[in-house]
C-alpha cells in the first residue's frame, strides 16, 4: 500500500501542494485527476524522489520514503513513465530498456518477456534508435523501461497524452493486464476522464494543490468529477 498523508510541497515560496492525502492499493488502478497545473505532477515528483516535501508522510510498504533517493525508492519496488515519457532519443531501443537494469542485481538484468507480449512492437525495434520512433511507440518504450525493473507501483504521468487511438488502446490492455496480476498497485495521473473511469478502481481529483473529491468507482458521481476538470 502507498500512503500519502498530508503531504505539503513547495518550490521555493510557491507552495503546489497542500494537505494531500491518498492511498493506492496493489490489484487496483489509483485514478489522480484534474486540470492543468492543479499539482498532479508535481504530487508524482515528490512521491518519486524527484521532489523534497516539506510537510506530510509518503509510505510504501510501512517504509517513510521521505529522504530516501529516487534510485532507492526504485530498489523498493517504485517505477516512473514521467509526462513527455523522457526517453534517450540516441539510445535504441534495446539499450533504452536496459536503462531499467540500474537498479537490478546482475542475475535479474534481462528484459522480462511480459514487456514484449504487451507491447510487440518494441521488439521488432530493439535496434532502432528511441528517437526515431512515433510518439506512441516512445510512450511503449517508457512504460516497458520501467516494467523492466519489476515494480510493485507503477506511476503512470498522463500515458495518453499526445498519443493515437490504437495506442491508447494498447495502453489501457496492458494497464487491464498489470492490474490483473494482483501484486502491483497502478497510479495513474490523466485529463483523459473516459479512459480513466474505464480503467480507474478509486478515484482522486485535485484542484489548486488540494483533493477536492475522492470516491471509488461504484460511488462515484461522474457529474461531480466532471466538474472539477472542466476549465
Amino acid at each position: 500500500m502507498l500512503t500519502v498523508e498530508s503531504v505539503d510541497m513547495h518550490y521555493g515560496a510557491a507552495q503546489a501542494l497542500n494537505g494531500v492525502s491518498l492511498k493506492a492499493a496493489p490489484g487496483r488502478v489509483t485514478c489522480l485527476l484534474g486540470r492543468n497545473g492543479v499539482g498532479k505532477t508535481s504530487l508524482l515528483r515528490t512521491i518519486v524522489g524527484r521532489r523534497r516535501l516539506t510537510r506530510g508522510s509518503i509510505r510504501w510498504r510501512d517504509t517513510e520514503l521521505d529522504g530516501l533517493r529516487p534510485d532507492q525508492r526504485a530498489r523498493l519496488g517504485l517505477a516512473s513513465v514521467p509526462q513527455g515519457r523522457e526517453i534517450f532519443p540516441l539510445l535504441t531501443v534495446r539499450e533504452n530498456l536496459e536503462v531499467g537494469f540500474a537498479t537490478l542485481p546482475r542475475r535479474e538484468r534481462k528484459v522480462p518477456d511480459e514487456v514484449f507480449e504487451l507491447f510487440p512492437v518494441l521488439k521488432s525495434m530493439l535496434d532502432r534508435r528511441g528517437g526515431d520512433l512515433s510518439g506512441g511507440q516512445q510512450q511503449q518504450l517508457a512504460i516497458g523501461r520501467a516494467l523492466v525493473t519489476r515494480p510493485s507501483l507503477l506511476v503512470l504521468d498522463e500515458p495518453t497524452e499526445g498519443i493515437q487511438p490504437s495506442i491508447i488502446k494498447d495502453i489501457g490492455a496492458a494497464i487491464r493486464h498489470l492490474r490483473a496480476r494482483g501484486d502491483m498497485a497502478i497510479l495513474l495521473v490523466e485529463q483523459y476522464f473516459d479512459f480513466a473511469r474505464d480503467l480507474g478502481d478509486s478515484f482522486f481529483v485535485m484542484d489548486r494543490g488540494s483533493i477536492v473529491l475522492s470516491s471509488n468507482k461504484d460511488d462515484m458521481v461522474e457529474a461531480d468529477v466532471r466538474r472539477w476538470l472542466t476549465v
